[in-house]
């Protein structure tokens, strides 16, 4: 009787110690798991965390008969898409939705194609065969890298009034992108002495709303070399004009990032060589009523006061400057028609002076 009460307590015993154990491991993992699956920790469970993997898990054991469509909303990170790999199995998304277009097209009665949001409206289609590309998923914005100049090639993000909420602090502790082996991760030592700033594409003030955000956008992969005047002057003038659009609108959708003209370019850093931009170019697209606009902005990377009019090009000629496709998810009509816009009134630019 003994010999029982004794092993039943160590059996006992072991069953704590092993649900302490599985407790604790969940703790690692969870936030982990969660970013990877696309799960907003704050706003959402873990049965949405288990829903994602769910979904997840059954996508993987699709047998391999015919190909398996790519989810093109959601970022992968880690994933090199300037191989003819990568281009094949990502492919061009204007071409999908077209053909998506014409399939409908066929039925009696087409329906009118549905306004995309979010993550599947902000992402820029893939980057041209050969352009080195890592898309790298953060708390507030999405980043296509680099690994040859650097720096991104694009910085996507989206901005409504529930991220305007200033609850953090600009903490200004530039870090090196924990997702990039340190011989490739460039650091703000690159940029000592260099005669440039550390210039934010997606701005710190767009990242008040949470704390990780607000560290995040501070990451190296999120910064560019630029002049002093432009950064602190017209830039930062537009950055807080997409702010003044955002509380007005129900949300926008912002991409910007570096432009590089077909010249030599100049250059810095210690251990990292980075490649400084010629010009910035940034797209603004509004989804909401009375009918979707957009428009383009390109900055030449040299001191300037300018009223922001003065920098406004269409979508289109963004387009044809930096070879981005931006937008593809939006309905072809509409993609052509907001895209073709350059009109700086739609906005209150002209009108406001500025």
């Amino acid at each position: 009787m003994v010999r029982r009460n004794s092993s039943s307590k160590k059996s006992k015993a072991s069953g704590v110690i092993w649900l302490v154990a599985l407790l604790c491991i969940v703790c690692l993992l969870y936030e982990p798991l969660a970013r990877r699956a696309g799960v907003d920790t704050e706003k959402e469970g873990v049965t949405a965390l288990l829903d994602k993997l769910s979904e997840r898990a059954a996508r993987d054991t699709l047998p391999e008969s015919g190909a398996v469509a790519q989810d093109a909303s959601s970022p992968v990170v880690g994933t090199e898409t300037g191989s003819p790999l990568a281009a094949a199995l990502s492919g061009d998304r204007k071409t999908s939705v077209a053909k998506a277009s014409s399939s409908s097209s066929s039925s009696a009665a087409a329906a009118p194609a549905a306004m995309p949001s979010g993550e599947a409206l902000l992402r820029p289609a893939p980057m041209k065969k050969g352009t080195p590309e890592k898309i790298l998923r953060r708390r507030g914005y999405i980043t296509s890298y680099n690994s040859y100049t650097k720096l991104p090639n694009w910085v996507a993000w989206e901005l409504n009034a529930e991220r305007l909420v200033e609850r953090e602090s600009r903490t200004d502790d530039f870090l090196p992108d924990p997702d990039l082996p340190p011989a490739e991760a460039v650091t703000t030592d690159d940029y000592k002495r260099s005669g440039w700033d550390r210039g934010h594409m997606c701005p710190a003030g767009d990242n008040r709303w949470n704390w990780r955000a607000m560290q995040e956008s501070f990451y190296m992969t999120n910064i560019c070399p630029q002049h002093h005047n432009l950064n602190r002057g017209d830039w930062k003038e537009l950055e807080e004009a997409c702010r003044a659009w955002a509380q007005c609108e129900e949300s926008i959708y912002i991409v910007c990032g570096p432009v590089f003209y077909n010249q030599k370019h100049r250059t810095i850093g210690r251990e990292h060589i980075v490649t400084v931009p010629e010009a910035f170019f940034k797209v603004v697209l509004c989804t909401g009523a009375p009918q979707p606009k957009a428009i383009g902005f390109i900055f030449k990377n040299t001191a300037g006061n300018n009223r922001l009019d003065k920098y406004v090009n269409s979508v289109d000629e963004v387009e044809r400057i930096t070879g981005i496709d931006f937008f593809p998810a939006l309905p072809d009509d509409v993609e052509r028609r907001v895209e073709a816009q350059c009109n700086p009134e739609l906005w209150g630019l002209a009108a406001s002076g500025k």
